[in-house]
C-alpha cells in the first residue's frame, strides 16, 4: 500500500449562530471561538519537496475565515437557508471550498475538523 504525505494548518475565527430545529439552548443565538484544522494529502511532492505551500493553503482558508469572522452565520449563504450552521456543516463547507481553490492535482484537502469548543469537535472527511 503506497504511503502519502499530509500537511495541516489551523485557522481561528469567532462567529455567532443558532441551530434551527434544535430543541435546547443552542436554538438561541450564541457564539463560539472556532478552531479549524485543515488536512491536505497527496502521494508525491513537487520539484522542491513540498506537498503544498503552507502559505497557499492559508491564503485559501483565510478567504473563508474573512467571510465568517465576527458575523452571524445564520445571515450568510449557504447557512442562511440551505444549511444549518452546525460544526459538521462548517467542516464540510471548508473542505469543499478549499478543494475548489487548490489547482494542483497532486494534493487535496481530505479532512477538516471544526472545534466549537476545546472539547466539542466535528470532522468531515472524504
Amino acid at each position: 500500500m503506497p504511503g502519502f504525505f499530509e500537511v495541516m494548518i489551523e485557522r481561528n475565527f469567532s462567529s455567532a449562530h443558532q441551530l434551527r430545529g434544535y430543541k435546547g439552548k443552542c436554538e438561541n443565538l450564541h457564539g463560539h471561538n472556532y478552531k479549524i484544522e485543515i488536512f491536505a494529502k497527496g502521494e508525491e511532492l513537487n520539484n522542491i519537496g513540498l506537498l503544498i505551500d503552507f502559505g497557499d493553503l492559508k491564503t485559501a482558508a483565510d478567504e473563508i475565515v474573512k467571510y465568517l469572522d465576527h458575523r452571524n452565520l445564520n445571515e450568510l449563504p449557504p447557512f442562511d437557508e440551505e444549511l444549518n450552521p452546525s460544526a459538521e456543516n462548517l467542516a464540510r463547507y471548508f473542505l469543499e471550498f478549499l478543494n475548489t481553490r487548490i489547482s494542483d492535482d497532486r494534493v487535496s484537502v481530505y479532512k477538516v475538523r471544526c472545534y466549537e469548543t476545546p472539547t466539542s469537535v466535528a470532522t468531515y472527511q472524504i
